[in-house]
């Protein structure tokens, strides 16, 4: 008996411009080079032009990710946008994209899990797509995260940067094991009591105002290597799998030493891990179809291998996706 898998067609990514050094934020805030690039590993990040919106971003990623699967926007049905940084609080940024690509049909909107985001997307598109409620998905994260900064605390303005990513995703027919191309299991976890330790200060109902970040960096590290094993582990048990099989591990780019940890912890092999944080920053849900699309366009992913999607942020929220190229 067949089942349907949801596969990658096409990856695109985009990133701002103007690129904003450790040097450069050195010159703002009492920070210094050596002091981000040991604590985080990262080097650099860019940062959106004035005037230049997480639509935009989206756009731009989602071109190329069209371009990449050979299709033109008519030939999507389902657009799912991951931001914790939307244009307007509300209709969904993911209508807007919409507009902009030129869509009437069809239907779109937002996922809100933060740096989780993307595989929350990936996640919901792939229930989507094999229930046969769309054909064709295609799922963008896009920030805008130099908006929500405090740019006088260190401690946060540091780590952040813009971009966008996106992949066009189809159903097919599979034979139902691991050998199959596409998405084969996805793990999603959250919990509230943890809300406190990564948030915006602001809010419509809250505040009337847009806020700021807000984290305790301490915490956040404390607890984000048993969160991302714990999926990563039930990913590979669900589907029968270890760290040995694994071609690609694919971890949301917020800091080095966090991604490092788990990787060791998984007995993961370091020369399978793409990272691309040194000169992004941590972009959010931006951070992982980036990385995958930068991986993909310089060669290394290849057709047939197995990735592994991880990432936990603000909430907090974790999960991990597994997949065949």
């Amino acid at each position: 008996m067949t089942i349907k898998r949801s596969i990658v067609l096409g990856t695109g990514s985009y990133l701002p411009q103007r690129r904003l050094t450790n040097a450069e934020l050195a010159e703002m805030v009492d920070t210094s080079d050596e002091w981000i690039v040991q604590r985080t590993g990262i080097r650099a990040r860019h940062i959106a032009a004035e005037g230049e919106f997480t639509s935009d971003l989206a756009v731009k990623a989602a071109t190329r990710a069209l371009e990449a699967a050979g299709l033109t926007a008519q030939d999507i049905d389902l657009i799912i946008l991951a931001t914790a940084t939307p244009d307007n609080t509300f209709p969904a940024s993911a209508v807007t994209v919409q507009q902009k690509l030129g869509l009437t049909s069809g239907f779109a909107f937002d996922v809100h899990a933060v740096c989780s985001g993307f595989v929350y997307a990936i996640s919901t598109a792939d229930a989507y797509l094999r229930c046969g409620m769309a054909k064709r998905a295609l799922v963008i994260g896009a920030e805008t995260f130099s908006r929500i900064l405090d740019w006088t605390d260190r401690t946060t303005c540091v780590l952040f940067g813009d971009g966008a990513g996106a992949m066009v995703l189809e159903a097919v027919e599979a034979e139902g094991t691991t050998a199959d191309r596409g998405i084969l299991t996805s793990h999603l976890r959250s919990d509230g009591n943890h809300r406190d330790k990564l948030y915006v200060d602001g809010g419509p109902s809250s505040t009337q105002t847009v806020g700021h970040l807000r984290m305790q960096g301490k915490e956040v590290f404390r607890h984000a290597v048993s969160m991302i094993t714990d999926v990563v582990e039930d990913a590979f048990s669900a589907t029968g799998t270890d760290a040995d099989a694994l071609d690609w591990f694919i971890p949301h780019q917020a800091n080095r030493r966090i991604i490092d940890a788990s990787a060791k912890k998984l007995g993961i092999d370091p020369a399978k891990i793409v990272i691309t944080l040194e000169d992004q920053g941590n972009t959010s849900a931006a951070s992982i179809p980036l990385a995958v699309d930068a991986a993909v366009r310089d060669g290394r992913i290849k057709r047939g291998d197995l990735i592994m999607l991880e990432a936990m942020g603000g909430g907090f929220t974790w999960g991990a996706s597994l997949l065949r190229w």
